[in-house]
């Protein structure tokens, strides 16, 4: 090893020849610990200099609070410890299990292998294309906006300096499958080739009330009334309280969404023969019934889960002649309600208060602009002209 004709200063480190290594070890003293003992920094490398460059990364990374072995910490890693531990406690199941299999199927196979503090935007853009191939653009923004979460907890935790994933311009994904609206002769076709069928019920709540999905799986029979209040001033017709909904905490989609509607005489009469028939289940079940006050279970009393009702639902649509099932979803029933009450007259402001819609009549035309005139009536009213009474003369006058 050669003497350095110039002494370091204070606090430069010193550097020693390791001969097992056969390499210079550069060292300094960074700090102490709360038990006095000191906190080093160390580097390497074939020459003085380069050990000495190595050294001062080392220390320059303490300095941001960068820990030893985060040059060691991957992608995966992050992500794995995000998922663990940092998504609070008000992300429930639900959420953490779809979390968890989006990280696994489209972050983690692609670049869990790469070093965090090496992850570049080019990395990034690169990962993002091939997902923009295969997913729509609101699921790319939500693919990376996992990823930037769990960077940002390894920036807390002194694994990185700085959130990559901020940087990166997200791309164009696939087009999504369009949602669409049932005719008139289609829903007339469903409801009355499905009669009969334990889906009947829902379908006839969801496509004459406008709930969303989430909003029916979670109705319970306290908030549903279906002699309504004759002597009350004024009258109270048959009527559901959406106030919950299959989310997590129960809550509705918004806090404007929850509404009072009042039910469609068609909706009441088959809620009334449906109670009749969920009581033979409860019968029938005995001591397995599970009671949760549910309007909609399985016949064991279970609550039903989005995956039931698509498969029922498309089961239920193989009666119906001139439908593919594998077309449809429950969810476009509610976008049925929605073109049937602007066809027979009703405004965009009043669907936009009958569906819950927080921003009012904006987010509807955005949604349905295809389908709306804006003309006056009510929900229920217009719902019992279109299924009740559907002769032309019968249809609300547009004003």
């Amino acid at each position: 090893m050669t003497k350095d004709k110039k002494r370091r200063g204070r606090g430069e480190g010193g550097v020693r020849w390791d001969e097992r290594r056969q390499r210079y070890i550069a060292e300094t003293t960074v700090d102490y610990n709360a038990n006095g003992k000191r906190i080093v920094r160390s580097g390497s490398g074939k020459s003085e200099t380069e050990a000495l460059r190595n050294m001062r990364a080392a220390v320059d990374k303490y300095r941001k609070g960068l820990v030893p072995e985060a040059r060691h910490y991957t992608v995966r890693k992050a992500v794995e410890n995000w998922l663990q531990y940092g998504q609070g406690s008000r992300a429930g199941e639900k959420t953490r299990e779809k979390n968890r299999i989006i990280c696994e199927t489209h972050i983690i196979p692609f670049i869990g292998g790469q070093k965090l503090q090496r992850l570049t935007v080019q990395h990034l853009d690169e990962w993002l294309a091939g997902r923009a191939e295969v997913l729509a653009t609101d699921s790319l923004r939500q693919v990376r906006r996992l990823l930037r979460q769990a960077i940002r907890r390894a920036m807390i935790h002194g694994m990185v300096e700085k959130n990559v994933a901020d940087l990166v311009d997200l791309p164009r994904g696939r087009a999504g499958r369009p949602s669409k609206s049932l005719t008139l002769a289609q829903a007339k076709a469903i409801l009355t080739a499905t009669e009969g069928d334990t889906m009947h019920p829902y379908i006839v709540v969801s496509l004459l009330t406008g709930a969303r999905t989430e909003e029916v799986r979670a109705l319970r029979w306290d908030h549903v009334n279906l002699d309504g209040d004759p002597d009350a001033d004024p009258p109270m017709p048959p009527h559901m309280f959406v106030w919950r909904s299959d989310r997590e905490g129960g809550e509705t989609k918004t806090r404007k969404s929850k509404r009072t509607l009042a039910l469609p005489r068609q909706v009441a009469a088959v809620l009334q023969d449906h109670r009749v028939r969920q009581a033979r289940w409860k019968r029938l079940a005995g001591s397995e019934w599970i009671e949760n006050d549910y309007v909609f279970t399985t016949t064991i009393g279970t609550a039903l889960d989005a995956a039931n009702v698509r498969r029922s639902f498309r089961r239920a649509l193989t009666k119906v002649e001139g439908i593919e099932p594998k077309e449809w979803t429950p969810r476009e029933l509610r976008h049925s309600f929605v073109s049937l009450l602007s066809e027979y007259g009703v405004s965009v402001e009043e669907i936009a208060r009958l569906v819950g819609h927080t921003g009012g009549s904006k987010v509807t035309e955005l949604i349905y602009r295809h389908e709306l005139r804006p003309v006056m009536e009510t929900g229920a009213q217009a719902m019992d002209a279109v299924f009740g009474k559907p002769d032309k003369e019968n249809r609300p006058e547009a004003s």
